[in-house]
């Protein structure tokens, strides 16, 4: 008994270490900036005043806007060859002296010499590459010539067609434009200015690195914006430079100190959950899959919020899912406490931690005060719809105390609260995986397996119909006692159902299926009594076969607990009397109840049975039999382990003795109708 419950602390503590590790690895280190703000809305947080000296940064429209403009300005960049003309000038006089004397006279030669040299001193750039110099608009170019660079006018440069016609027709009062044509002048016309693409890229690189990215400078101690105040252009610029002032500053001082606050402050919100636990919810600490379930819950929100926080908006993330599911499977306090602890959790790393806390809080009520217990999905229909008001309303209300003008409300907030509302939805299909993982009960699947048109239960209404009335009979009867005791009513009345279909097996050997024979008179009473007490282990057989859950499981294994059967142990210590008998030839494998409810069904099971074997229903007869009955159960200790008391014990006798009269009443007889 020590070592399992030395081995149930150990579990929470590595539990609870997992936990928190968990939550502080995925939280960020930085320290958060908690101001909100957005463009045109008013300031609603206290004066903000810089706590150092920092740079307020240009847009990034009018940054990138600036450089843009700083590299249009740069001049292009063009070599010139000045060896070109000298190759062409010789080429054109060798071909004069060999060719063109006897046509071209010497003052023409000269006259098309200085003209070559004229628009080759112009300059002449390729056709594609002036196109683009004009259709860009640019005036001016750098023309390099060595190491020096000169600006030139892009009006007086040529493309090579420009530059041919110009010197055919330039000096028609000398020679005609037809003198040259038998001397090929094309083959003298070439480009002497190349474009320069790597070195006027690096000037535009120079140009735009120039550009400063600030544009004013924030002193320490001075107001950056008041309460109240709207959010300008200039401030929201001035607040987006104080905040990456803020993360740069924060980023490189104070990470030890901010991972041992977290690691501190979470390590306390955790053990806070646990003594709520240990002290209120024992139950729940000694069933692994409760506080597994519960662990879960507080680990997985603040990590998906510290994974999302700077890509999403945290209030469109359903927390309200965690306490709608502890609810569903645990209680209402166990939800609040445990929606407590991840909220607190969560706002250590959400901007405006107090709105946070202040929405998510209340929307967490709203959702456990909405929803008593999830039978059908129109509920959590329901319960969502509460939920998206809580967020609208209270929203409002903050709202109200905040603005001084309606027309600055948030509206995208409210569309916030309302995608939120529609990711809570999923909180159906969720639960059956929560339900499958953990190994719990829904109300919804209680509900599901209470329909007798299923395959188990029809089949035991039809091949063994007084098991299943009498079935029926103790599912209301316990039901009822569950309700007048606080006790889960649904999981008592389904496993009330369930816990005979092991009688499937041999549905002749028990009397409520038996028509006038009993095969039982041929049978030794330890035989007969090993029949009986064999239809716990077939309906545990059936249960797995039919996948039934373990809270219904419990119901079979328990009705009966370690007492006897004991008509048969009776009538076979009469039979050898004297002798010792082996009891445990007699006794059901058990084990006892220990939750209300299987001691409900127990009580329920053996006051219904007998209650068939009264000779006449009266009230002193019914009460007496529910005494003797559920006495004898207490005094053999079979409600040891149960978290019953003794008022709950005298309330169910009172619901047992009161639903046995209505049962039982006395009917009138009706007359027959005399003949004349």
């Amino acid at each position: 008994m020590k070592n399992q419950q030395a081995r149930k602390i150990i579990m929470w503590v590595l539990t609870a270490l997992v936990s928190t590790a968990l939550i502080i690895l995925c939280f960020p280190r930085e320290k958060s900036f908690s101001y909100d703000f957005s463009l045109g809305k008013p300031w609603r947080h206290a004066q903000l005043t810089a706590s150092w000296d920092f740079a307020v940064e240009k847009t990034d429209e009018v940054f990138k806007r600036e450089r843009a403009e700083a590299a249009a300005r740069v001049m292009p960049y063009y070599s010139l060859d000045p060896s070109v003309v000298t190759v062409v000038t010789d080429s054109f006089d060798s071909h004069y002296r060999t060719d063109l004397q006897a046509q071209m006279t010497k003052k023409v030669y000269t006259a098309v010499v200085d003209k070559l040299e004229e628009v080759y001193r112009d300059g002449i750039i390729e056709t594609g590459d002036l196109e683009s110099l004009q259709r860009d608009s640019v005036a001016r170019i750098k023309v390099i010539l060595g190491n020096r660079a000169t600006e030139r006018n892009v009006s007086s440069l040529r493309s090579a067609r420009q530059a041919y016609d110009a010197v055919m027709q330039a000096d028609t009062s000398t020679y005609g434009s037809y003198v040259l044509r038998a001397s090929n002048m094309n083959a003298y016309i070439r480009p002497n200015l190349t474009y320069e693409r790597e070195k006027t890229t690096s000037a535009q690189a120079d140009a735009m690195d120039a550009v400063p990215r600030n544009k004013g400078l924030v002193q320490a101690g001075q107001k950056i914006i008041g309460n109240g105040d709207i959010v300008d252009e200039d401030a929201y610029q001035i607040l987006l430079s104080y905040r990456k002032a803020w993360n740069r500053h924060n980023d490189t001082a104070g990470g030890e100190l901010t991972l041992f606050g977290q690691i501190l402050l979470v390590t306390l919100l955790i053990l806070a959950l646990i003594v709520y636990l240990a002290r209120y919810r024992k139950d729940y600490v000694a069933r692994p899959n409760c506080y597994l379930f519960l662990a879960t819950q507080v680990v997985l929100f603040p990590v998906v919020t510290a994974l999302l926080v700077h890509t999403v908006d945290v209030m469109v993330i359903p927390f309200v899912m965690a306490p709608l599911i502890i609810r569903v499977f645990l209680d209402s306090r166990t939800a609040f406490v445990t929606h407590l602890v991840i909220v607190l959790i969560t706002s250590l790393i959400v901007p405006e931690p107090y709105l946070f806390v202040l929405l998510q809080l209340m929307a967490g009520l709203a959702a456990i005060f909405s929803l008593t217990e999830l039978t059908e999905r129109s509920q959590l229909f329901r319960s969502t719809f509460v939920v998206f008001m809580a967020y609208c309303i209270v929203f409002f209300g903050y709202e109200m105390i905040v603005l001084s003008d309606l027309g600055q409300i948030n509206r995208t907030m409210y569309l916030r609260f309302l995608i939120n509302a529609l990711l809570l939805l999923f909180t159906y299909p969720l639960m059956y995986m929560y339900e499958k993982l953990f190994r719990f009960t829904s109300n919804v699947t209680l509900v599901e397996l209470s329909n007798i048109n299923g395959k188990l239960l029809r089949t035991l209404s039809e091949e063994a119909p007084g098991t299943f009335n009498h079935s029926m009979q103790v599912a209301n009867l316990a039901a009822a006692a569950a309700n007048s005791i606080g006790a889960n009513s649904q999981l008592v009345r389904t496993g009330a159902l369930y816990h005979d279909i092991g009688k499937l097996e041999n549905p002749a050997f028990f009397t409520e299926n038996q028509a006038g024979t009993n095969p039982h008179d041929s049978l030794p009473y330890d035989q007969s009594a090993q029949i009986i007490i064999g239809h716990v282990a077939y309906g545990l057989r059936l249960a797995e076969k039919y996948h039934l859950p373990e809270s219904i499981k419990q119901f079979i294994r328990t009705h009966h607990g370690r007492s006897k059967a004991k008509y048969f142990y009776i009538s076979y210590c009469n039979e050898h009397p004297g002798e010792t008998v082996d009891e445990s030839l007699f006794a059901y494998p058990g084990p006892n109840p220990d939750t209300s409810e299987t001691a409900l069904l127990m009580m329920a099971d053996a006051v219904e049975a007998s209650s068939r074997s009264l000779k006449e229903y009266t009230e002193e007869s019914i009460a007496t039999l529910v005494d003797r009955i559920i006495d004898a159960q207490t005094a053999e200790g079979c409600f040891q382990n149960c978290p019953l008391t003794y008022r709950d014990i005298q309330a169910v006798k009172a619901v047992f003795k009161e639903k046995l009269r209505t049962i039982y009443h006395t009917r009138i007889s009706y007359p027959e109708l005399k003949k004349e």
